[in-house]
């Protein structure tokens, strides 16, 4: 472990040496605060025993470029209307699915109106998929589509990206002529809400010519 001073700020991540005070003061203990960051330099294979592994750590904080970078990205994919659902989805980002799927469980049953169930409805599908769990996705995908078209046209915008989640399951199950139906009423929707040379009419297409050749349908 290095601690390079020059480049952490001691007024946010504190640290001490104790080795004065340790009954070990050979082993020159270092005391670190709770929310200390470290960034990993490199991990090596120790010659001696080929189950173990030696990690190279250095102290690190806000101010690393990295870091700020990183946490500011993560902010940005996390957000959402309250504490519970940016936990749900920082929950997904790290792959803790027993745990996301549990508090969106909770979540469900607390939901106030349609458009939290369907956010809800939408991460559990998201999560779902990611596990490779195709029907429970769809489930999901499905009641996500049902509140949707409870208000708004067969044409809005904001059904397209749930179609294009449905085809792309049904895809992955081989279910091919359900991913060509869900693709195609994707794709219809883009094309009237979106100008013609937008990029999320390449992706349908792309989507569309993958069934075709799995299907061998050159």
């Amino acid at each position: 472990m290095t601690i390079d001073p020059s480049k952490i700020s001691t007024s946010i991540t504190p640290f001490a040496m104790i080795d004065k005070h340790s009954a070990l003061p050979q082993q020159q203990e270092i005391l670190f605060t709770m929310h200390s960051v470290f960034g990993i330099v490199e991990i090596t294979q120790t010659p001696s025993n080929s189950r173990l592994w030696e990690v190279q750590l250095t102290i690190t904080d806000e101010s690393d470029l990295q870091l700020s970078t990183l946490t500011n990205r993560i902010k940005e994919e996390v957000q959402g209307s309250n504490g519970w659902y940016r936990m749900g989805k920082l929950m997904l980002q790290v792959g803790h699915f027993d745990q996301a799927e549990e508090l969106y469980n909770e979540l469900l049953k607390g939901a106030f109106d349609d458009r939290e169930r369907a956010h809800i409805y939408h991460q559990l599908g998201v999560m779902n998929y990611h596990q490779g769990k195709y029907q429970e996705a769809v489930k999901f995908y499905e009641k996500l589509l049902e509140i949707k078209r409870k208000t708004l046209p067969e044409d809005d915008a904001s059904l397209a990206p749930t179609y294009s989640s449905i085809g792309q399951v049904y895809d992955n199950m081989g279910e091919y002529s359900k991913a060509l139906e869900c693709y195609g009423k994707s794709l219809k929707i883009k094309e009237i809400s979106l100008p013609p040379n937008h990029p999320s009419l390449a992706s349908s297409y792309s989507c569309i010519g993958g069934v075709y050749n799995r299907m061998s349908e050159y």
